[in-house]
């Protein structure tokens, strides 16, 4: 183990050499240790086929084999795994004094896991590679990608994981989907109320069937639809951009699922806010949603501050700030404006500040870790469970406490 390698990765974009010999350990942060892998070296074999191999060597089935039958099993079988991924193999066994089949499985499948990670960290080992911001001859999607990493991944190791099994394929089409849909909607009652600024001014704005009305909540839909009507351009155009400058990258990290998820939680949270707190006002708008995604990515950009490598950081989220300071200060001037059609008070702030929260909690834990199973982790959880018990308190606070407050509410739209 005392010589070096330098394999050439097939896709003709980057060389990388990889030192094999013993090394400084790495930082307890694992800043240092990139794992790079090339799934188009070789076919990869099942996950079936690398449990045979590894049973050979492995004959009391205990999960483990020895460094020394393991350089019996790379010597025998070398031909067959990709460089890259012989090295971090070889760097565990060392590390290690032996290899776990789980661990070894997961790699050569292309997975990962925390498992895997401790495992690299523990070894003792860093496998030293060029920068990501180094990588030259790159094209327009690749330094997307490059771009990407770096705006939501604090660490290294993981940026280069995800910039070298990044395929595109699903695309980010869900937010870039509920974008073009709300944008559809707007132009429709644009041209509907014959006006762009400030629709909520129409009298016929709340006779959609969209926005949520506080005499109409029994309409389960409306709690989410709402997201779909906007006040105006002014508000639309605010929450677009936060959406799409936010949103996307995260859903190309993090997919469609867990991005769905929050944004689903924080449009939720908003209207059920509204309803218990606000109890006469109607809502519209995607900021619920929206403040979700950016309070949750803006959370892990302070919690790994050091860690983030992005450009002008600190003023990238001083706009960020700004931007979500007007759009929740028009929103609070628009709610205590006088209406256009009293007694119906314009549409509440409170949406906000629901999805504020979402995101300072349950997005959070969901943005905090992009490659560990949501349902592996014990604060998802226990999030995940304050937060339907609220979803619960408020629907019961909706059923009962109208009535028994004698709340009185502006008339049906």
């Amino acid at each position: 183990m005392e010589e070096e390698r330098s394999p050439k990765m097939t896709s003709g974009t980057r060389d990388t050499t990889v030192n094999s010999s013993p090394a400084v350990a790495a930082n307890a942060e694992g800043e240092e240790i990139e794992i790079l892998e090339s799934t188009d070296v070789l076919p990869s074999a099942s996950e079936e086929q690398w449990k045979t191999m590894f049973d050979k060597y492995d004959p009391g089935h205990s999960g483990f084999i020895s460094t020394e039958r393991f350089r019996d099993l790379l010597a025998t079988h070398s031909s067959e795994i990709d460089p890259h991924k012989l090295e971090v193999l070889l760097a565990l066994a060392d590390g290690n004094g032996k290899i776990c089949y789980k661990d070894f499985v997961n790699l050569m499948t292309n997975k990962r896991s925390n498992s895997f990670r401790r495992a690299i960290l523990q070894g003792g080992r860093q496998l030293k590679g060029c920068n990501l911001r180094d990588e030259v001859g790159l094209g327009l999607p690749q330094r997307l990608v490059r771009h990407v990493a770096y705006e939501t991944l604090p660490r290294e190791v993981d940026r280069k994981w995800y910039f070298d099994s990044y395929t595109y394929c699903p695309p980010p089409w869900l937010i870039l989907a509920i974008t073009i849909a709300e944008i559809a909607v707007f132009m429709y009652y644009g041209l509907k109320f014959e006006r762009l600024v400030l629709q909520v001014s129409s009298p016929s704005f709340l006779k959609s069937p969209l926005p949520y009305h506080p005499q109409l909540r029994a309409q389960a839909w409306r709690y989410l639809s709402y997201v779909f009507m906007h006040t105006g351009i002014e508000h639309l155009s605010l929450n677009m951009a936060m959406q799409l400058l936010v949103g996307v990258p995260l859903e190309m990290v993090h997919g469609a699922a867990r991005i769905g998820l929050v944004y689903v939680c924080g449009v939720l949270a908003g209207s059920l806010a509204v309803s218990v707190t606000d109890m006469t006002a109607p809502v519209v708008g995607s900021s619920g949603g929206v403040y979700a995604l950016v309070s949750a990515h803006l959370a892990n950009v302070v919690m790994n501050w050091s860690g983030m490598k992005c450009q002008f950081k600190l003023f990238r989220m001083a706009m960020a700030l700004v931007c979500m300071s007007v759009e929740f200060g028009r929103a609070v001037w628009l709610r205590f404006y006088p209406p256009a059609f009293p007694p119906c008070p314009n549409p509440s702030f409170v949406a906000h500040l629901g999805g504020v929260v979402v995101g300072l909690t349950l997005g959070v834990v969901v943005l905090h870790n992009y490659e560990q199973k949501l349902q592996e982790q014990s604060l998802f959880w226990i999030f995940f469970c304050v937060y339907t018990l609220f979803v619960l308190c408020a629907v019961f606070w909706n059923v009962f406490a109208y009535s028994l407050l004698d709340v009185r509410l502006p008339p049906p739209p």
